[in-house]
């Protein structure tokens, strides 16, 4: 049986989402509570093919342990912006009513020289919660043939 691996909550919404609407049959997929969590599934799941999606920057943690391993560049929540658009995900944004809010961070000192796509990610990682949220959000309202890459392989890997 395959087990797919992931970091966190929201990159299993994600990852269960897309693959629900790809009409799949989806196995678990197992959110281990960071990269670093990559050793104690491969030791509780013996036995299992146990595929991983991962951050860039935990790779090598998901590598060691994990047979197959694909990569979100930088991380999961910025594969969904590029495949949405930034301004794609500003109308989600204002959809659920907070596109004030998220100007309001954009005007920061902190935040004013830094990317769209790093201020979204500062705006969803901000507020409790909201990343998971989004992270639902954006899966349900990416087209399938603009699904982000690294999430398509390992759909297609299953």
């Amino acid at each position: 049986m395959t087990v797919i691996i992931v970091e966190g909550e929201s990159d299993r919404v994600a990852v269960e989402t897309l693959g629900a609407r790809s009409g799949l049959r989806m196995p678990e997929v197992r959110a281990v509570g960071g990269s670093k969590g990559a050793r104690g599934a491969r030791e509780s799941l013996p036995g299992e093919r146990l595929v991983g999606l991962v951050d860039r920057a935990e790779q090598g943690d998901f590598e060691r342990f994990l047979g197959t391993v694909f990569v979100c560049d930088p991380d999961l929540e910025g594969e969904l912006v590029r495949a949405l658009t930034p301004a794609g995900v500003e109308s989600l944004i204002d959809g659920q009513g907070e596109l004030e809010a998220f100007r309001l961070l954009q005007q920061q000192p902190a935040q004013r020289t830094r990317s769209v796509e790093q201020q979204l990610s500062r705006f969803f990682g901000g507020r409790s919660g909201n990343k998971l949220r989004y992270a639902r959000i954006m899966a349900e309202a990416v087209p399938l043939e603009r699904m982000p890459p690294p999430i398509a392989a390992l759909l297609a890997s299953l």
